[in-house]
């Protein structure tokens, strides 16, 4: 069996360490290297070159990057995925982005129409940074759900979801806003393309307990055993999105996804420190916490060829780790890539996983 498992890591399948096949090892106890904004193709060239050309005290060098497909990252390795999304409940919304209106493309948008569906649409930046490689949240989830059907026993896997709205832009496009009754739809979106058996919720991590925080300062995440197949989904957000999707709901109960509560409120299991330099870090997964932070951002370690953030991020026992730069660069010239010294994208966590 461990001549088949190994066997499995080489060709891609698993992309595992020997390690991770402790069935015993909870999910806080691993530590996986993700992408950023994982859906996202580069900004028009034309585009880009306009805004730059126009805007010359901004720089718009942190958004020179792309990704491979979302099955392509997860088939490397990658076990974090960050996806933004923004609500449309009427459709259209976003069906016309009017950067195109001033640059010509040589690539067709949204030629199946797939934009003028009511739904929650997935990109980076309305009228400018539009690419994407899934034009909705619901085909986003099924292209998961087709690939951890194909892969059932993977590590699993941690969705970063980030509710985008906010003021109107210079081309006068204001985002559709985050309530509770949409975020009632962003759950049942989840659920409905994932179904129950493929997520960790906040209910299944309390248990027992009487709050999601003494669950997991009691170490009720999850084994390894019980997660594979599965998807963790936690929302990027610290503000007033944050409290509304928790509202009526204590300590999450009842939903799909987990927030960036701090520690000391009940809802508090899953965090966000994106200085991977941070001290507090390796505490907070002591305790139990899942943290996320960042290898890199904006460009700037990967045109520096700069690993010391990545370093960090590893020994701080943050168990997740976004780049961007999981394949070199293809903007500029830098070796600079990120994944464990085996070339592996998962392993056992530094800090809590290893006796």
């Amino acid at each position: 069996m461990k001549q088949i498992l190994f066997a499995l890591c080489l060709a891609g399948t698993l992309q595992c360490t020997a390690q991770i096949q402790n069935e015993n090892l909870k999910i806080n106890q691993l530590q996986v290297i993700g992408s950023h904004n994982s859906y996202r193709h580069a900004i028009e060239t034309d585009l880009y070159n306009l805004i730059q050309a126009k805007d010359t005290t901004r720089s718009l060098k942190g958004l020179q990057y792309t990704h491979i497909g979302i099955t392509e990252q997860l088939n490397k390795g990658l076990r974090n995925l960050e996806i933004d999304v923004f609500a449309d409940s009427k459709g259209g919304k976003y069906a016309h982005p009017k950067g195109l209106d001033i640059v010509k493309s040589q690539e067709a948008y949204d030629p199946k129409g797939l934009m003028n569906k009511p739904g929650f649409k997935v990109f980076h930046m309305p009228d400018i940074d539009f690419r994407t490689s899934c034009y909705t949240f619901e085909i986003c989830l099924q292209e998961l759900k087709k690939w951890s059907d194909a892969n059932p026993d993977h590590v699993p896997v941690f969705i970063t979801l980030e509710p985008k709205d906010g003021e109107a832009n210079f081309f006068g496009t204001k985002p559709e806003d985050f309530t509770p009754e949409v975020f009632d739809a962003l759950d049942k979106v989840i659920r409905k393309e994932l179904g129950n058996s493929k997520l960790i919720t906040p209910d299944m991590v309390r248990g027992k307990y009487s709050t999601l925080e003494e669950a997991v300062l009691h170490n009720n995440w999850p084994t390894l055993k019980k997660a594979k197949g599965r998807f963790l989904f936690l929302l990027d957000n610290n503000g007033a999105k944050r409290d509304l999707y928790a509202l009526n709901h204590p300590s999450l109960k009842g939903r799909a996804v987990f927030i960036n509560a701090e520690p000391g409120k009940p809802e508090a299991a899953a965090l966000f420190r994106n200085n991977s330099t941070d001290p507090e870090i390796a505490e907070l997964v002591k305790k139990g916490y899942i943290i996320r932070t960042r290898a890199d951002s904006d460009t700037k370690e990967a045109r520096a060829n700069d690993y010391s953030h990545f370093e960090a991020a590893k020994n701080s026992g943050a168990q997740i780790i976004t780049t961007d730069y999981y394949l070199p660069s293809t903007f500029f010239n830098s070796p600079y890539q990120i994944k464990y010294d085996d070339g592996t994208y998962a392993r056992v966590n530094p800090v809590n996983g290893v006796k």
